[in-house]
C-alpha cells in the first residue's frame, strides 16, 4: 500500500473541537482545561451573541460553525469583523472602533479576511488576512497582518526539552553542545542560562547530576497534552509564512519570518525581542530584547538576553550568551559565554566552549580540523579568546584567559595555559612562539576596552546572573600563578642546560626556585638566554616562550594589582566597618582554609565562583535539596552575593604567597595588617593606575604616529579630519577618567586606615 497520501478525512463538523484526545484528559476535564489555565486572571465577561449581532456578522460575509460558541465581552462592534470563518471555541475581548499603529504602520482594529479556529483573543487586536490561526491566546492590542499559517498542535513544547503524556523519549528535543558527537547533550528551557548548559554539559562523570537535570527540567517545564501557543499583549506579526508551536511575549515584533517553529520568544516591554526577515528557526528559545534579522538560520539553540543574530548567520545546537552578537558566521555545537562576538561571513566555530568577552576574526575556523576517525574532538577557550585573521586550530585544544593568536594555519592541537598571551606559528623557523603577558605588555588598550566593552553592552534590564567583565578576578589571578610557576621551571631548566648540566638532576622545586631568583631580580641576569618550553603543542618541536623575565614580572604586578582591586572593592562593600577589622576578618578566612588560597575558580556560565560552593551545589542537587531550576538559580544568586568577599579573601591570600620583586621582603598578614605594607600596595596601586592610563594611550597613539596609516591622507589635517584626534580619542578620555575616580576611592581608604 502506498503512505505517501497523508491527507486523511475528518468530520467537517469537527473542525476546532477534540483538540486532546480523550485518553490525554484528566479526569473531570474537557479539551480547554490548559486553556483555561493559561487564561487565568485575563478571563474575559464573555457572553454569547445576540440575534441582530449574528445578522450583522453574516452579512458581512463571516461564517460561523456554531454561533453558540462565538463569544465576545463587552463592547462589542460586530461591523468591525468581516469576511471571516470561526471554528470551534471562540472568545473575543472588546471589538471597538480603533486605530492601531506601530511606527509608520497603521491598521484598523478587527477582524478581516481570516479564519480563526478555537482561539481567545484579547482587547482591540487586529487581525487581517491571516488564513489559519488555530488553538492561540492572543493578548491585548495586537496586530497580526498577512500570516500564513500560525497554529499549535496538542503536543506542543514551545522550544523546551520534554515530552508530552503519550509520547516517546525519541522525540525528546537535544542540543549537542560542545562535542558534535553528543556526549555533552542538554535540554533546552526557557529560563536556561549559559550556567546552566555548563553546569549540565561539563560535570559528565556526575551521572547522578545529570539524571538530576533531566528530571528537574521535566517535571518544571512539562505539562499535560492541550496547551494553546500564545502572543503576548502589544506585539506586532505581519508578512510571516509559518509558525507552529510557538509561544510569544508581549512587545514582540516580527516581521517576514519564514518559518518558525517550537519555539519560545521571551519578550517584554522593557526588553522586546525582534525577528525579521528571512528567518527560519525552529527547535529553540529566544532570550528577552533579542534581535534576529536578515535570512538567519537556527536549529536546536538557546540565546540569552540581549543577543543578536545577523545577515545569515547560523546557529546550530548551541548555547549563546547573553549581550553577544553573532553574523555573516557558520557555528554549530558551541557553548558560548555572555559578550562574544562574531561578525564574519567566513568564520567557522564548532564544537567549542568559548567563556566570554571573546571576539572571533574573518576567516578564522574554529574546529574544522579533526585528528580523529571520530567527530569528537573538543576546544576550551577562556574569557577573552580572540584567534585572529584565518586561523585554523585543530581539536582538542586548550587555551588560558585572553589568548590573542596570530593569523596562521597551527598545524598541531595546542595547550596554552599562559593567560594576556600571543600565540604565533613561526613557519620559516618552524616553531610556536608565546609571548605570556602580552596583552599587558603591549595591547593596554585592546585589554582595557574589552571589560569596558563587555560591561557597557550590558542592557540586560534583568540581570539573573552577576557576569564578571574585569580582566583580573580570581579564576584570571590562578591562571597567572600557574603560569608563573610554569615560566620559573622553564627559565630554571633553560639556564641549567646553558650551563652544561643536565637538569634533569634537579628536582622540579630546584629549577623552580633557580629560574625565580633570575626572574625576580632586580638586575636582568639573563643575558641573551632562550627558554624553550615542551607540551604547549601535540608535537616533539619545542615552544619559544618570548621575553619570560619581562612577562614574569608583568604577572606579578597584575596580581597586586588584581589584589588591591579585590581589597578595596570589598572595603567599600563594608563602609562601616574599620579597615583593621576587615583585614583581620580576612585573615581569619584564610586562615580558617588551612593557609590555603583557593586554587580553583570556575568561570560559571560568566559568573566566577568558587568550586567548593560548585562542589556544594552539585551535591544538593544530587540529594533532592534543589528540585527547580528556579531554586538553582536562586543558588548562583547566593553565590554572587558572597562573590565580593570570596574574592577578597583570595585576595589576602595572593598578597601572601606571591613571590617578592627586586629582592623584597614578602608580604605578611602581620605587616599588611599594622598598615605600613598596606600604605605601600596603595602607593603602587596609584602608579599601576596611571601607568596603564599611558598605557592605554601609547597603545592608541601607535595609528596615528604609523607612517604606513598615514600614507593616504594629503596631510595631518585631512588625517585628524577623518579619524580625530587621539587626544580626543573616547576611550582614551574614559581611561583618564577612570585614574581619577580609581584614586578617589583610595584616597577614601587612605582617610579610613588612619
Amino acid at each position: 500500500m502506498n503512505n505517501m497520501h497523508q491527507i486523511s478525512h475528518i468530520v467537517s463538523g469537527k473542525l476546532g473541537y477534540g483538540f486532546i484526545d480523550s485518553q490525554f484528559l484528566p479526569e473531570g476535564s474537557d479539551e480547554y482545561w490548559q486553556r483555561n489555565q493559561q487564561i487565568g486572571k485575563n478571563a474575559k465577561n464573555w457572553r454569547k451573541l445576540r440575534a441582530d449581532e449574528i445578522a450583522i456578522l453574516v452579512k458581512n460575509n463571516n461564517f460561523c460553525a456554531n454561533w453558540d460558541d462565538f463569544l465576545v465581552s463587552d463592547p462589542f462592534n460586530p461591523h468591525l469583523i468581516r469576511s471571516s470563518q470561526f471554528y470551534g471555541l471562540v472568545r473575543l475581548g472588546a471589538v471597538r472602533e480603533n486605530l492601531l499603529q506601530y511606527h509608520d504602520y497603521k491598521i484598523p482594529a478587527g477582524i478581516r479576511d481570516s479564519t480563526i479556529i478555537s482561539c481567545d483573543i484579547g482587547d482591540d487586536c487586529a487581525i487581517q488576512n491571516c488564513p489559519y490561526i488555530s488553538h492561540y491566546i492572543i493578548g491585548n492590542q495586537v496586530i497580526i497582518s498577512r500570516v500564513d499559517e500560525i497554529q499549535v498542535s496538542n503536543h506542543a513544547k514551545f522550544g523546551n526539552g520534554i515530552l508530552t503524556p503519550g509520547e516517546s523519549e525519541d522525540v525528546r528535543i537535544w542540543i549537542d553542545v560542545m562535542n558534535e558527537a553528543g556526549g555533552r547533550s542538554i535540554l533546552p528551557f526557557e529560563d536556561m542560562i549559559p550556567a546552566d548548559a555548563y553546569l549540565w554539559a561539563t560535570y559528565r562523570d556526575d551521572a547522578e547530576l545529570v539524571t538530576k537535570l533531566k528530571d528537574i527540567t521535566q517535571n518544571q517545564y512539562g505539562a499535560g497534552r492541550g496547551r494553546y501557543g500564545t502572543i503576548g499583549s502589544w506585539s506586532v506579526i505581519k508578512g510571516c509564512g509559518i509558525i507552529k508551536d510557538v509561544a510569544i511575549g508581549s512587545c514582540a515584533y516580527i516581521k517576514g519570518a519564514n518559518k518558525l517553529k517550537n519555539l519560545t520568544i521571551l519578550s517584554s516591554a522593557d526588553e522586546p525581542t525582534q525577528i525579521g526577515e528571512g528567518v527560519e528557526l525552529v527547535n529553540g528559545i529566544i532570550g528577552y530584547g533579542c534581535h534576529i534579522f536578515y535570512g538567519c538560520k537556527a536549529v536546536r539553540f538557546v540565546m540569552g538576553r540581549n543577543s543578536n543574530l545577523k545577515y545569515g548567520a547560523r546557529l546550530i545546537h548551541s548555547v549563546l550568551g547573553d549581550n553577544s552578537t553573532v553574523s555573516c558566521c557558520e557555528m554549530l555545537n558551541n557553548l558560548i559565554f555572555p559578550a562574544h562576538e562574531q561578525h564574519h561571513n567566513n568564520s567557522f566555530l564548532i564544537a567549542s566552549l568559548v567563556q566570554g568577552q571573546s571576539n572571533i576574526a574573518a576567516g578564522a575556523t574554529i574546529g574544522s580540523n579533526h585528528n580523529s576517525r571520530a567527530n569528537d574532538g573538543e576546544i576550551r577557550a577562556g574569557r577573552g579568546f580572540w584567534p585572529g585573521l584565518s586561523v585554523t586550530l585543530k581539536h582538542p585544544s586548550r587555551f588560558a584567559s585572553y589568548v590573542l593568536i596570530a593569523k596562521g594555519d597551527y598545524p598541531y592541537e595546542l595547550d596554552i595555559p599562559l593567560p594576556f598571551s600571543l600565540v604565533n606559528h613561526d613557519v620559516a623557523r618552524d616553531r610556536l612562539e608565546v609571548m605570556p603577558a602580552y596583552f599587558w605588555m603591549y595591547n593596554m588598550y585592546a585589554l582595557e576596552r574589552n571589560a569596558w566593552k563587555a560591561a557597557n553592552r550590558d542592557k540586560r534590564v534583568v540581570k539573573i546572573q552577576q557576569i564578571e567583565t574585569d580582566y583580573l578576578a580570581p579564576d584570571t589571578a590562578e591562571e597567572i600563578l600557574y603560569a608563573m610557576d610554569l615560566l620559573e621551571l622553564w627559565t630554571g631548566r633553560a639556564a641549567i642546560l646553558a650551563g652544561g648540566e643536565n637538569p634533569d638532576t634537579y628536582t622540579e622545586g630546584a629549577l623552580r626556585q633557580f629560574g625565580r631568583n633570575l626572574l625576580a631580580a632586580a638586575e636582568n641576569r639573563m643575558g641573551g638566554l632562550e627558554v624553550y618550553t615542551e607540551g604547549l603543542e601535540r608535537h616533539k618541536r619545542p615552544a619559544l616562550v618570548l621575553k619570560p623575565r619581562k612577562a614574569w614580572r608583568a604577572y606579578n604586578r597584575m596580581l597586586r594589582y588584581y589584589a588591591l582591586k579585590a581589597l578595596l572593592a570589598y572595603a567599600e562593600s563594608r563602609p562601616d566597618t574599620r579597615i583593621g577589622e576587615l583585614l583581620a576578618e580576612l585573615n581569619e578566612g584564610y586562615q580558617k582554609n588551612g593557609a590555603q588560597r583557593e586554587h580553583e575558580w570556575v568561570n560559571l556560565g560568566g559568573q566566577i565562583v568558587p568550586s567548593s560552593r560548585l562542589d556544594a551545589l552539585r551535591q544538593d542537587i544530587r540529594q533532592g535539596l534543589l528540585t527547580s531550576w528556579d531554586e538553582i538559580h536562586a543558588r548562583y544568586e547566593a553565590m554572587a552575593a558572597s562573590y565580593r568577599r570570596d574574592a577578597a579573601i583570595h585576595a589576602w591570600a595572593v598578597l601572601l604567597e606571591i613571590p617578592p620583586l627586586d629582592g623584597s621582603a614578602p608580604f605578611t598578614s602581620e605587616s599588611l595588617m599594622q598598615g605600613g605594607d598596606l600604605q605601600k600596595l596603595l602607593q603602587e596601586g596609584r602608579e599601576t593606575r596611571r601607568w596603564i592610563e599611558a598605557e592605554v594611550y601609547k597603545s592608541r597613539a601607535k595609528d596615528w604616529r604609523d607612517p604606513f596609516k598615514k600614507m593616504t591622507f594629503r596631510n595631518e589635517a585631512e588625517m585628524e579630519a577623518v579619524l580625530g584626534r587621539v587626544e580626543d580619542n573616547p576611550f582614551i578620555n574614559m581611561a583618564r577618567k577612570e585614574t581619577q575616580a580609581f584614586e578617589q576611592r583610595l584616597d577614601a581608604l587612605e582617610t579610613r586606615l588612619t
